[in-house]
């Protein structure tokens, strides 16, 4: 089946959420066309690039959706990529192509307790993940931060925990995600786990995750956003080499 042409939708309004996480709200004429209940979907964003005639593609989550339109957030910092420094500069009114929506990647509900792990990357679909879970679910949610400030009240089952920690350099810490799940006691019952940060810390939670014997491959979602000090085609390149 051939993919739907890239959308045009238009900035509705900005929303400085944290410290380091920005929101916008994209809607207009063109989500007409786009199907409902995609939070969590990821979408391409097409930005213009100076001096080229292609747009430069960057990967982005649905944080949430409404009746024609969408949340989408980003992480903003000093050294920002093109989507980020894009979303720094938009104002209301600004146009954007958007490609998608692609495959939501949600957690597996049918399991006893669930645990999800990501960087602020990884924030806006472990958000999304967490509101739809059901209400009796247990768990854990890991999630790092770079400020104190970036810590967001989420919508989560009672029992479920949320863990928060602080880095204040993305990337330069690839086993603080790991020490952490470690330091969890795991209930002795069918565990699902899904997970999404830094090429590196992927790769070291990966590694512990399969090792285990308590949990099936078949419950288990993993993958890495970004790669420091890679752009987005490299990154991706690098993650077609060793899947």
């Amino acid at each position: 089946m051939s993919r739907p042409a890239p959308r045009e939708l238009t900035v509705l309004r900005r929303h400085q959420l944290t410290t380091n996480m920005l929101r916008l709200t994209l809607g207009g004429p063109g989500m007409e066309s786009f199907p409902a209940d995609q939070a969590s979907a990821y979408i391409k964003l097409m930005l213009p690039a100076q001096g080229q005639s292609r747009p430069v593609v960057r990967t982005y989550t649905v944080r949430a959706q409404r009746d024609q339109e969408i949340d989408v957030d980003f992480v903003t910092h000093a050294d920002a990529g093109p989507a980020s420094s894009w979303a720094m500069q938009a104002r209301v009114g600004d146009r954007i192509l958007v490609g998608g929506p692609g495959p939501k990647k949600m957690i597996d509900h049918s399991a006893d307790w669930f645990l999800l792990v990501g960087d602020m990357t990884a924030l806006p679909a472990i958000s999304a993940n967490l509101e739809q879970l059901p209400q009796d679910a247990s768990g854990h949610a890991i999630i790092e931060v770079i400020d104190r400030t970036d810590i967001q009240e989420l919508s989560a089952p009672d029992n479920l925990k949320i863990h928060w920690l602080l880095n204040p350099h993305p990337g330069c810490a690839p086993e603080l995600l790991l020490n952490r799940v470690r330091e969890l006691d795991w209930p002795g019952r069918r565990p699902a786990v899904w997970c999404a940060c830094e090429f590196s810390a992927m790769r070291n939670l990966r590694d512990h995750f399969r090792s285990r014997q308590d949990l099936d491959r078949s419950n288990l979602y993993i993958s890495s956003y970004w790669k420091l000090g890679a752009i987005e085609e490299e990154h991706k390149a690098l993650k077609a080499a060793v899947a």
